[in-house]
């Protein structure tokens, strides 16, 4: 296998400036893993981060993360989640690639691939209620679009927070991306997608959705339970915290996660 590039993923990593009660402590988790995963993977082209980067979206834990990820040797590509405020963190991140319309998405080249990030944060009128959901309006989807026209027949990777089918998680599934039959049919149309890369659940799970195979990754903090029923979507336990290593080559793509130890 003539492996063309590798890159690291962490997702969720629920930044607060002090640690919530009966929580684990994010700075420490995050300096352990990043620590863990440049050692592992040194010729790593890139830390993807897949969105929930702050636990309350609040200025304070956005300036709290930035001095961790301007001190790292590789590029960091940013994505934001349901817990992340984007006019916060594009004041604290102002050099963070955005789109015309100001969504947090890009498209990089990574090896022989294309990644393409997706900003799935929800769109919220005055005075809307907060939802955990995720969507994907129409000028996102119009950039998608765009995106995947000009990648022609280079191969696609597209990562977003929220994943566009069922986990299986009932509570999860009721906060997945909404709309995901229409993603997954504006994907199927350009043929050129090879893998999704998802966060939100805090649980390793792999599959295939419409062919298109998938996989979501641990958080650096807590962990989703193996609960399949039930509607409490904030459930979860100390299992070891973890990053995953996606490793590109000329026949195909491989995805592995690591755990690692907080000492």
């Amino acid at each position: 296998m003539a492996i063309s590039s590798r890159f690291l993923v962490f997702t969720d990593l629920h930044m607060t400036v002090t640690p919530r009660a009966g929580c684990p402590d994010p700075e420490s988790r995050l300096r352990a893993g990043l620590a863990h995963a440049l050692a592992s993977v040194p010729d790593a082209a890139a830390i993807l981060l897949t969105g929930d980067l702050t636990h309350w979206g609040d200025e304070a834990s956005y300036r709290k993360l930035k001095p961790l990820l301007d001190d790292l040797p590789i590029p960091v590509v940013p994505m934001l989640g349901n817990h992340d405020d984007r006019a916060v963190f594009r004041s604290v991140f102002p050099d963070a690639p955005a789109d015309p319309n100001g969504f947090v998405q890009q498209v990089r080249t990574i090896g022989s691939y294309r990644l393409v990030t997706l900003d799935t944060l929800l769109l919220r009128g005055e005075g809307e209620a907060r939802s955990h959901a995720g969507e994907l309006c129409a000028r996102r989807m119009a950039w998608l679009d765009a995106a995947l026209s000009e990648a022609g027949d280079m191969p696609c990777i597209l990562a977003l927070h929220h994943p566009p089918h069922r986990t299986g998680f009932e509570a999860m599934d009721s906060i997945m991306l909404r709309g995901g039959e229409a993603f997954h049919d504006l994907i199927e149309r350009h043929g050129n997608v090879r893998y999704l890369l998802c966060g939100h659940i805090h649980r390793t799970i792999s599959g295939v959705h419409r062919a298109t195979p998938w996989t979501v990754f641990k958080s650096t903090v807590g962990q989703m339970p193996l609960l399949f029923e039930g509607m409490d979507t904030s459930v979860e336990n100390d299992d070891p915290p973890a990053f995953g290593i996606v490793i590109l080559s000329d026949d195909g793509i491989l995805v592995h996660t690591e755990d690692f130890s907080v000492t």
